[in-house]
């Protein structure tokens, strides 16, 4: 009997999964596997936080397989010599996969692709992850977009697939025999000295726990998204990220779960939430066509001048803004969040990324780097764009010149200090005037907290005032150095 060998990758899922659903059709056995293929990343690996989350997700993917008469074969080594190996001993006639778009990964695709379709095998991929393929937008030039609105504007007059249902009996056609492969444990992507009880506690990783979050933002959190959606207080997000970035849900299914709300009332979007929530999602896409048309950016600046920028070497300053610990209560709550629990609220996000390629004035990749390993939503797209948006060298990026206040922004955006407080513990007692800047409180204020600073908490590393002076004369000087 015939059949087809599905490669999961980060499509980690069963429902609109068209690779999946093609096999099935298809007919004959279907053989799913994952390969653990650390070279095939490239110098981009995952993260420790994000190999937690794959672990995980692995493990409910296959329980949802065994349910329906299947399971996930396990494989380590080169992807391509893994398909090869599993054609021959399994007999199958085809090798369907959902397509990445990471720029190394393009290249190995498309060898794989050849090398399987000259062997005689039925070779197929297929688009999962996104809403609109980096490939097929471009703008009345025929080149790229680099400003996100006229990117957006022009996505939403296309059509929008609707999500792959599964074709055929809830169970899946197994071989005769399964190839042996690795165990979950053999793949080694959990930490071996146990940091992790702050991301099991904050996550539930797997397919079921996706859509169960989706349901519940769509039907609680989607209208009073753009009025909560900024305060990283409140839980005013969908939490959707990282089931996004390992596939668990994919962006056809929110898409969807938006349009049935709408239906109901006729309009689309329905309200402004929803809007709000789309064009977050629209971001999303454009972080991956910027990625897809410019692969250089995870390591290169777009804007090629601020490869000339004067970044500082810092480690201890360096090593302050990783651990929490720089005397700004919004910085420290965010970085401290990220440590806990592998994410961090979006506004607070671009407040730490400010500190760090402006105040420090250390380099946005530095940054990228360390978001890269701790985010347990790190995906290589989205890190590029938040980062070099951040420090002014992207596209359609934030100006260097605009400096987030620190002290501004946490009084906006955290106005009670009920995110500062849940980070920062040794501020908790402090008066609300204070909290976002408490070497400005009295001593009397101070003791009544029980608070001692530069003991229980530290003063700032940096000042505000001295940091901005600072950073628009090195984008002063790396402008002189062009212009010369």
């Amino acid at each position: 009997m015939s059949g087809t060998i599905v490669w999961f990758r980060r499509d980690l899922r069963l429902q609109d999964n068209p690779a999946l659903a093609a096999a099935v059709e298809h007919g004959g056995f279907v053989i799913p596997v994952y390969i653990h293929d650390d070279a095939g990343e490239g110098s981009w690996k995952p993260g420790a936080a994000s190999r937690w989350w794959l672990h995980h997700s692995l493990a409910r993917l296959d329980e949802s397989l065994r349910e329906r008469g299947s399971q996930l074969l396990l494989a380590v080594g080169a992807s391509g010599e893994v398909l090869r190996r599993l054609v021959r001993k399994t007999g199958a006639t085809a090798v369907y996969w959902n397509r990445r778009y990471e720029p190394g990964l393009i290249a190995q695709d498309k060898n794989i692709k050849a090398d399987l379709t000259a062997s005689g095998v039925e070779a197929k991929s297929f688009n999962a992850s996104l809403l609109f393929e980096p490939h097929t937008v471009r703008n009345k030039t025929g080149r790229p977009f680099q400003v996100f609105t006229p990117y957006w504007k022009h996505c939403l007059s296309l059509p929008v697939e609707r999500p792959t249902k599964m074709v055929g009996a809830t169970r899946f056609t197994s071989p005769a025999k399964w190839p042996s492969g690795a165990t979950l444990a053999e793949l080694k992507l959990l930490p071996a000295i146990r940091w992790d009880a702050g991301l099991a506690k904050a996550w539930s990783p797997g397919e079921a726990a996706a859509r169960k979050n989706l349901r519940r933002f769509v039907g609680n959190g989607l209208t009073t998204y753009d009025e909560r959606r900024n305060f990283p207080g409140a839980n005013g997000t969908s939490s959707l990220s990282p089931h996004l970035h390992f596939g668990e849900v994919g962006p056809r299914q929110i898409w969807s779960a938006v349009r049935s709300l709408s239906k109901e009332s006729g309009v689309f979007p329905a309200n402004r939430g929803a809007k709000v929530f789309l064009k977050e999602l629209g971001w999303r896409e454009f972080a991956h066509h910027l990625l897809y048309h410019f692969p250089q950016t995870p390591e290169q600046p777009l804007r090629t001048e601020f490869a000339r920028f004067p970044w500082e070497k810092n480690a201890p300053q360096l090593r302050a803004w990783q651990c929490g610990l720089t005397g700004y209560p919004i910085v420290d709550a965010g970085m401290r969040q990220l440590w806990q629990t592998g994410w961090m609220h979006n506004r607070v996000r671009m407040i730490v990324a400010s500190f760090l390629v402006k105040h420090l004035r250390l380099s946005w990749q530095e940054g990228a780097a360390w978001f890269w390993d701790t985010l347990v939503d790190a995906d290589l797209a989205n890190n590029t764009l938040g980062w070099q948006w951040s420090a002014g060298c992207g596209a359609d990026a934030a100006p260097y010149f605009r400096i987030f206040n620190p002290m501004l922004q946490g009084g906006k955006f955290d106005p009670t200090g009920a995110y500062v407080r849940r980070f920062v513990p040794e501020l908790a007692a402090l008066a609300v005037e204070f909290i976002h800047q408490p070497w400005t409180a009295p001593a009397d204020v101070l003791s009544g907290a029980g608070l001692v600073l530069g003991r229980d908490y530290l003063l700032p590393i940096i000042s505000h005032g001295e940091a901005r002076v600072a950073a628009l004369a090195a984008f002063n000087s790396m402008r002189r150095s062009r212009a010369g």
